[in-house]
């Protein structure tokens, strides 16, 4: 790869980033930080798809992923770029995807599972990698809920997108282990 093309562009040296719309801000801005949070989530996903052999749920958790590119989108424009984001083609979370997980959610609910033994994850590797995206999904979500107090708004819908995917992780590890 060429100089001109390299990954490392060196804009970051003295400890900075850009946000979608080129403002630059600090590496441990609070956007910053959820974007961060999320891209770790989607990372635990991935390994949690992984290590599943079901199919079905491999497809359900790679669309968790897409999602949760569109929201890592939206949180790193600024304050002053959110409608501009919103008009813009970017894909976003909506109630189409909030449906989507209410969906899983009552599927996962409609089975039968193990619930002895889930404050010690690790019964097994489907399990385990699920139960760390369960762990991301929450600081992910602790990290987004921050964002108001700091100057960022955030919509309701991400709120009760992220809370539900995490409770959906949780199911799912449950099954993994039954």
């Amino acid at each position: 790869m060429s100089a001109s093309r390299s990954i490392a562009t060196r804009t970051g040296d003295d400890g900075s980033t850009s946000l979608l719309y080129g403002q630059r801000v600090a590496k441990d801005h609070p956007q910053i930080e959820a974007v961060g949070a999320f891209d770790e989530l989607n990372a635990a996903i991935g390994f949690a798809k992984a290590t599943s052999p079901d199919a079905t749920q491999k497809a359900a958790l790679e669309l968790i992923q897409k999602d949760l590119v569109a929201l890592m989108g939206e949180l790193a424009c600024a304050e002053a770029d959110v409608a501009r984001y919103a008009e813009s083609k970017f894909q976003k979370i909506g109630d189409p995807e909030l449906a989507r997980i209410d969906a899983a959610l009552a599927a996962a609910e409609a089975k039968p599972l193990r619930l002895d033994g889930w404050a010690t994850p690790g019964a097994n590797l489907p399990a385990a990698a699920l139960d760390l995206a369960r762990t991301a999904a929450r600081r992910a979500e602790r990290r987004l809920v921050a964002l108001p107090s700091q100057g960022r708004s955030v919509r309701p819908v991400l709120f009760r997108y992220v809370n539900r995917v995490s409770d959906l992780l949780w199911l799912l590890a449950r099954a993994a282990e039954s």
